[in-house]
């Protein structure tokens, strides 16, 4: 498929799990991709990795809780390829992060690139944003037994409660409604993928142990974990003119976690 030819993609979060395997997807489809992350080398790898496989990349280093960064990551990509059509704004972290941070990142990151993103698209023809939200966005989180307990520890809490974590990515899926209402008029599409459990490296401590890996996997009716190419396939389906007619959905991609 081609679905994204001679369009421009810029992919927050890009350096590693999701984000990496969306932007090699979209390059793949033929998109010119630029790729940030807050951890700069990382970006610049998946860039390589683009090039290396025959696509047209760049790289930065972007903080998403710097409204002015995000602004100025925009500004870079229209500059190095001359315009942008789709923007994934993936950046996150995980759990156990505390409350500021968590939000600044998960909740504030993403309100950034969608107020800045979308004000470009809709004076520049339009195009398609994409956030990463997740189950946590839909329903609330359940811990494997470990985590749980850890959470019942007056030393742990704070760092352990998912609190921060629902409450920005139910944010997400609030955002992404309004934005797609406010910009759907002037061409911009907004949606969001709702991951479930994803074999990254923000899942690696619940996985460490066969009981949280397995209790992990209890929770899908699919029997097992998502893999980051399989938000990627969703990602570019939503920047695709395939959806061109999906606006404001949260799309649960969770081997069916949200089902039960």
């Amino acid at each position: 498929m081609n679905r994204l030819a001679g369009k421009v993609a810029h992919v927050t979060g890009a350096g590693s799990g999701i984000g990496q395997a969306s932007a090699l997807r979209f390059a793949a489809e033929g998109a010119h991709v630029m790729c940030s992350d807050i951890n700069r080398q990382a970006a610049e790898g998946t860039a390589s990795l683009i090039d290396e496989q025959g696509g047209n990349s760049a790289a930065i280093g972007l903080d998403v809780s710097s409204e002015e960064d995000v602004k100025a990551a925009i500004a870079a990509t229209v500059s190095h390829f001359g315009s942008l059509q789709i923007l994934f704004n993936n950046a996150g972290v995980g759990g156990g992060n505390g409350w500021d941070k968590t939000i600044a990142i998960n909740l504030s990151g993403v309100y950034y690139g969608l107020l800045h993103g979308a004000r470009h698209m809709a004076a520049n023809g339009g195009g398609a944003i994409i956030s990463t939200a997740s189950i946590a966005g839909l329903l609330g989180l359940y811990l494997p037994p470990a985590e749980a307990d850890a959470a019942d520890d007056d030393g742990e809490a704070a760092e352990r409660d998912p609190g921060a974590y629902v409450a920005a990515k139910h944010g997400v899926a609030g955002l992404t409604k309004q934005f797609a209402i406010d910009y759907g008029p002037m061409g911009v599409r907004v949606n969001a993928v709702a991951p479930g459990f994803i074999e990254t490296e923000m899942t690696a401590e619940f996985r460490e142990t066969e009981e949280g890996n397995e209790f992990l996997k209890s929770l899908h009716p699919i029997g097992r974990l998502g893999q980051p190419k399989e938000i990627a396939a969703a990602a570019a389906f939503l920047a695709s003119d395939d959806a061109s007619f999906v606006n404001g959905i949260i799309l649960p991609v969770d081997g069916g976690y949200s089902a039960r």
